[in-house]
């Protein structure tokens, strides 16, 4: 009988007690007075015992020894709930919980500080932790098995049925030729300029086939004197003198001045940058919260301001 035991029946038990009469239970409930003896009459049949002995008249009701006993573990319970209820109230708004997040290199350094600064003053109490990899296979693994709840990506991603995943395309990342400063003139540097010139490259992976294949149907077959996964690394190269390198835009310094950056002519297409996360699988707030975050930033990076010039450059030229 316990399972029938209700926590409207330690509601109304707990206002009987505080408030001495069932009438006056009911106002403090907002019940009928007839409703509150029903939810003691359905609590002594749960528990199988009396809880309140009732004088009649009106003197107000006492509990039973049993009731009283009953009165101490069911208000330890309803607080224990109202904490519970406090809980969900704050992960439902996304103001608490766990937030996992895939990422690349690229992104984690031109896109994440931007979203995570903003996400954590929103949401300062969600515990965050990130998954970095280059390879593209790795994301999308940890995706799939729930190691992370969202995950930037490279690339568009396949119909739901066919990928497992949905997901927002975030921005398209123009790709521009590093070299160093005054080597080329100002402006876009049309492909067959640097023809002769020995390149830097990143290691095979998604992007960099990307790139290799933009630059064969420019009509330049790329030819890598050598390669690296660090995009820092790379720039280094060619500061050194050691070549020129096509990167994507995201995957650079634009400030830097030791390096210039320019457009290409004819541009290659851009890398596809989006978020996605399972299919038909509900987020969490948090990641709701963070994906329009993720959203809003990339906007704001693709608009053609100070640092992004050369992307408006690249997509007009």
């Amino acid at each position: 009988m316990w399972r029938d035991l209700d926590l409207r029946h330690l509601l109304a038990l707990d206002a009987v007690a505080s408030e001495g009469t069932f009438a006056r239970a009911a106002e403090r409930l907002g019940y009928t007075q007839s409703a509150v003896s029903q939810q003691i009459a359905a609590l002594e049949r749960a528990v199988g015992e009396k809880v309140f002995d009732r004088p009649g008249g009106p003197r107000a009701v006492e509990l039973t020894p049993f009731g009283a006993e009953l009165l101490r573990g069911g208000r330890d319970l309803l607080v224990r709930v109202e904490a519970l209820a406090d809980d969900l109230d704050r992960f439902r708004s996304g103001q608490s919980g766990r937030l996992t997040i895939g990422t690349f290199q690229s992104v984690s350094s031109a896109v994440l500080p931007m979203v995570l600064g903003r996400f954590r003053v929103s949401h300062p109490e969600v515990e965050v932790q990130l998954f970095e990899t280059d390879v593209d296979e790795e994301l999308e693994e940890h995706l799939e098995r729930g190691q992370t709840e969202v995950s930037f990506i490279v690339g568009d991603v396949a119909a739901p049925e066919q990928s497992g995943f949905e997901s927002r395309l975030l921005l398209t990342d123009p790709f521009v030729l590093i070299a160093r400063p005054g080597q080329f003139e100002p402006g876009a540097v049309p492909v067959d300029a640097f023809a002769d010139e020995p390149l830097i490259g990143q290691h095979p992976n998604s992007c960099q086939l990307l790139n290799e294949a933009g630059l064969r149907s420019a009509g330049l077959d790329p030819s890598y004197v050598f390669r690296s996964h660090d995009n820092g690394t790379v720039a280094a190269m060619v500061r050194a003198g050691m070549g020129v390198a096509v990167m994507p835009l995201l995957c650079t310094e634009p400030e830097d001045p030791r390096t210039e950056l320019h457009p290409l002519d004819p541009p290659i297409p851009g890398r596809h940058v989006s978020i996605a996360w399972r299919a038909q699988r509900t987020l969490s707030p948090a990641a709701s919260a963070f994906v329009e975050l993720a959203t809003a930033a990339c906007a704001e990076l693709s608009e053609p301001d100070e640092r992004f010039d050369l992307a408006a450059a690249t997509v007009s030229a």
